[in-house]
């Protein structure tokens, strides 16, 4: 069954119900981005693809941050819909694309928004991406309502992406940003839960993300050798190690718990939030322990919802079909463009 916390301004909803076989926790999380479903999908997003186009937005303070840009098809925009992958993931991640084309097919300008130093931005700002840098995503987000002023402006993000959505709409009043609604999938609650819980779940998850990051750091230094001699990447024993060295070096944060704690939204955080969000988690997340909702503030703008199944990022019924969660995108700024 789901459960809502909060007052939440949705339209009623339909219930992730997979079939049996697609109830395993690790089967949903890792077909998400399972090479095995590219093809398809980007078949299925081919108008949408070959309508996007790479642009640069003014972060402030010299940074830039990249994004796909798709306008409309014919007729009126029915808004404004700014999309943000997850840790290591980019605007051409699966579970982004299956979410940008279903929007893109019901009338939505789409932005893909790419966080510093994902999908093709490396070369965009000398310094690092961590996940506390809230304020270059606030500026870029407010900066794409100037430049694409289609209306609404919704906001959704998945995993980190959607932690980075909640923060940014804690912020939106203050920076002037008209957002509509925004809806966090999966998003990360406590960072230091998510560390916990990849040490102790299945291997395949740390395995998956460090070997992204070590691409990552390896092309941050190639772009910049003069700034970045990072040594074997592969001495780290995992993430906890790797992420500890690099907010000592690379960071203004003392030590790790410091930096987990910078881009927590559990506690005060969300407090404030005044727009009316969304946050979507499932109960066998093995990333994000749903535990954690009872941690975040209560406030009358924010719904949460959680799935009996759904694994991170996935809510799919079959391996090679849309996931739940786009109808649920679709279905909830819908009510804004209404």
């Amino acid at each position: 069954m789901e459960e809502a916390l909060g007052v939440g301004n949705a339209a009623p909803a339909e219930a992730f119900e997979p079939p049996g076989w697609m109830r395993n926790a690790h089967v949903q999380s890792v077909l998400a981005s399972s090479p095995l479903r590219r093809g398809v999908v980007r078949r299925r997003a081919e108008s949408l693809i070959r309508a996007s186009r790479s642009v640069l937005l003014d972060a402030g303070r010299g940074v830039r941050l990249h994004g796909w840009y798709t306008p409309a098809g014919e007729g009126a925009s029915r808004g404004l819909a700014v999309l943000i992958h997850g840790w290591e993931g980019s605007g051409g991640s699966l579970y982004l694309l299956t979410a940008a084309n279903r929007l893109y097919a019901e009338g939505w300008s789409v932005l893909r928004l790419h966080l510093r130093d994902h999908g093709p931005s490396h070369p965009l700002n000398e310094e690092m991406f961590h996940s506390c840098r809230i304020r270059e995503v606030t500026q870029a987000v407010a900066r794409a309502a100037e430049v694409f002023d289609a209306r609404p402006l919704c906001l959704g993000g998945f995993s980190l992406g959607g932690n980075f959505a909640l923060r940014v709409a804690v912020r939106a009043p203050a920076a002037g940003i008209p957002l509509a609604r925004v809806m966090a999938v999966c998003p990360v609650l406590d960072p230091h839960s998510t560390l916990v819980a990849m040490e102790r779940g299945a291997r395949i998850y740390e395995s998956y993300f460090m070997k992204k990051w070590r691409r990552s750091l390896i092309l941050k230094a190639c772009l910049f050798p003069d700034r970045y001699h990072f040594g074997n990447l592969r001495r780290f024993h995992g993430i906890r190690d790797m992420t500890a060295f690099f907010v000592a070096g690379y960071t203004e944060f003392p030590d790790l718990d410091a930096y987990l704690s910078g881009y927590a939204i559990t506690g005060d955080v969300l407090a404030a939030l005044a727009v009316p969000s969304q946050a979507v988690l499932a109960e066998d997340d093995p990333l994000i322990p749903v535990a954690d909702v009872a941690r975040l503030a209560r406030t009358d703008a924010l719904t949460v919802r959680t799935t009996p199944w759904g694994g991170h990022c996935g809510f799919l019924s079959g391996p090679f079909g849309p996931s739940w969660v786009d109808d649920e995108l679709a279905r909830y700024f819908a009510g804004a463009a209404a």
